[in-house]
């Protein structure tokens, strides 16, 4: 998943040792084909360039005169481009008898090799993503990103290690030679690990390059926790360059989460172990978007080292939990678009509806379930997904707008797959649970795709709503017809009836720039990183300043707003008070327009749901069914 103010991400690096072939020194055939070794990989985190790293690779030997090496110009789950060869340096290709080869470099992310048979081993360096970020060259995702720092390697491999056209299902054999004490965590299979003198090199194996960019991994200056939940092996490593922030301080609210994930998840496969890497930003260097990056057995987080102890006790169990739950999807239920992805041309699939609403759904349910939260506020966050979606297109269809969704004007609306993606998925569960008397549920659903498909089977993508519905009920196959390929607004109010809930409209306090905790008066262009008022209506604050919905953000208070500082300038205004001078420069329609005044009292039309006192018993105990009261 990839989200933005508090949404996706991963780091990954790798480094093994080339070693010299029988036969190198006597001009002799290399002793062994492509096919029959792994590919070796190493880089040594002991010897940074110019703020690069080496990378050196020894495939072992082709059969065919020409080959072509990329890295990824876009990853998995993140659905937008990345063109992490873009990040690569001084690409050198050498044959057995050490002397250098011609390269070419195609685009951005692709290198050709002619003579491949001839080929020993080539190597090159790799600038980190984190650097650049706030400059005008674009950059990943911050958790798909990648630093290099004398305090903190975050290593995502799919920034530092690339892969061969049609090669990608070959063994990798990734060596990390870092200083001798330093911390770190893989939940890689590790192969060995040699000390000399004051260094570590740790050889880990992969299966394939899928496996290589799934395993992200963290070298440097982290506090480390490691617990059981839910008999889950946990690794909580955590970097916080103020040292304000140590794993010990979030042990206790990680374990509660995946202890409570476990019971909702109940008999359905996971995982032995799960690394949550969390590394926290300085404001100096800000991250393209905090949040998170799902990966089959970890996630990377970044978020502001800057946030208090709350704030991130929070921010862990919402994004934590949305990536560990993909687990169930798209990891364990996918189809052929995420299987057989194309780092370079990839398609998508028709079914964020799935990948990212049910997971963002399945986020925010298991807390109420489980009883981590109270149902207001489970209620609280249905709503705010309510009137955030209503700022985004409402009449798209959900599976056009994912098959295109790295395009205008599907990108615009990608953030909709985290608000109506959840509420497609909280309508179907009632649906399921009304009429199976409660004995249906998404997760039951999910478990029984998890049996028929898995990891290693992918769904088609064009039939499974077909086969979901003869699974389940017609009224299911009709609500996807109407409201997920088709473009009919869902009437949400349909759905709370079941379990005797009311959607009311009531003026209530807001902050200037949030409806609550998580529902911005504000969304992003992703073609511009433009950050503009949505048409959600906008609270008296704003109205009385002569704001329009559709206005760009230019700045707040004199300073310059963009997609990589929102964070900093907009989370203060939770403690502005209403004597706050506020001044912003806005673009209308192409020209800019100064808005200043008191921050006031902010008010805004709020929806509430509200349990209804006239609501019958079955109403009831669907309700409490549906949120797992006793």
């Amino acid at each position: 998943m990839k989200r933005l103010f508090a949404l996706s991400l991963i780091i990954v690096m790798a480094f093994a040792a080339c070693s010299p072939k029988t036969g190198d020194m006597l001009g002799e055939a290399p002793e062994s084909s492509f096919d029959e070794k792994a590919i070796e990989t190493s880089i040594d985190l002991t010897n940074v360039n110019q703020d690069r790293l080496l990378v050196q690779m020894d495939p072992g030997m082709f059969s065919q005169d020409t080959i072509l090496f990329r890295l990824p110009r876009v990853v998995q789950g993140t659905y937008d481009i990345s063109d992490f060869g873009s990040f690569v340096e001084d690409l050198k290709a050498y044959n057995y008898d050490g002397e250098m080869m011609t390269v070419a470099k195609t685009d951005t992310n692709t290198w050709i090799i002619t003579e491949a048979t001839k080929l020993d081993r080539f190597e090159y360096y790799v600038n980190d993503t984190f650097d650049i970020e706030g400059t005008d060259k674009p950059t990943p995702f911050s958790p798909s990103g990648t630093n290099i720092s004398e305090d903190v390697f975050v290593l995502n491999l799919h920034g530092f290690v690339g892969y061969f056209e049609g090669r990608d299902d070959k063994n990798y054999n990734l060596t990390v030679t870092s200083p001798l004490g330093m911390d770190y965590s893989s939940a890689l299979p590790r192969l060995s690990a040699d000390t000399t003198g004051e260094k570590v090199s740790i050889t880990y194996q992969a299966d394939r390059y899928f496996d290589v960019t799934d395993n992200p991994m963290m070298y440097g200056d982290l506090t480390q926790e490691r617990f059981e939940a839910g008999g889950i092996e946990i690794v909580l490593s955590v970097y916080s360059p103020s040292g304000n922030h140590t794993a010990a301080q979030y042990r206790d609210v990680v374990y509660d989460m995946m202890q409570a994930q476990s019971r909702y998840i109940g008999d359905l496969e996971t995982t032995d172990r799960y690394d949550i890497f969390l590394y926290l930003s300085t404001q100096q260097n800000d991250a393209t978007g905090y949040g998170a990056l799902e990966h089959q057995t970890s996630t990377v987080m970044v978020f502001p080292d800057m946030a208090n102890q709350q704030m991130l006790n929070g921010g862990l169990v919402d994004v934590v939990a949305h990536e560990f739950f993909h687990i169930i999807t798209p990891l364990n239920v996918h189809s052929e678009d995420v299987h057989y992805f194309d780092y370079n041309d990839p398609t998508f699939s028709k079914h964020l509806w799935m990948y990212e609403g049910l997971t963002e759904y399945f986020a925010s349910h298991f807390q109420v379930y489980e009883g981590l939260q109270k149902p207001q506020a489970f209620y609280d966050k249905m709503v705010g997904k309510i009137q955030t979606a209503a700022g985004l297109d409402d009449t798209m269809s959900f599976t056009e707008m994912s098959e295109n969704v790295i395009d205008e004007p599907y990108a615009s609306n990608y953030y909709n797959v985290y608000v109506k993606g959840a509420l497609i998925n909280m309508c179907l569960d009632i649906m399921l649970r009304e009429k199976s008397d409660g004995e249906r549920t998404m997760i039951s659903l999910m478990r029984k795709l998890s049996e028929k498909y898995g990891e290693d089977r992918p769904f088609d993508d064009d039939t499974i709503l077909d086969e979901i519905t003869q699974m389940t009920y017609p009224e299911i196959g009709e609500f996807f017809d109407t409201h997920v390929v088709g473009t009919t607004p869902i009437d949400y109010q349909v759905y709370f009836n079941k379990v005797g809930l009311s959607l009311e409209e009531a003026e209530s306090p807001v902050t200037v720039f949030f409806r609550d905790q998580q529902t911005p008066f504000i969304n992003v262009n992703q073609s511009t990183g433009q950050l503009y008022f949505m048409d959600i209506g906008l609270n008296t604050t704003l109205t009385e300043l002569g704001v329009e919905p559709g206005d760009i953000i230019k700045s707040v208070n004199g300073t310059e707003l963009t997609l990589q500082n929102a964070q900093m300038i907009l989370a203060p205004s939770f403690q502005w008070t209403p004597d706050t001078d506020l001044s912003m420069v806005l673009i209308r329609d192409g020209e800019e327009i100064e808005v200043s005044g008191k921050v006031g009292t902010p008010k805004a039309m709020k929806l509430q749901l509200v349990e209804m006192e006239d609501a019958t018993q079955e109403q009831i105990e669907l309700r409490n069914n549906w949120l797992g009261v006793q």
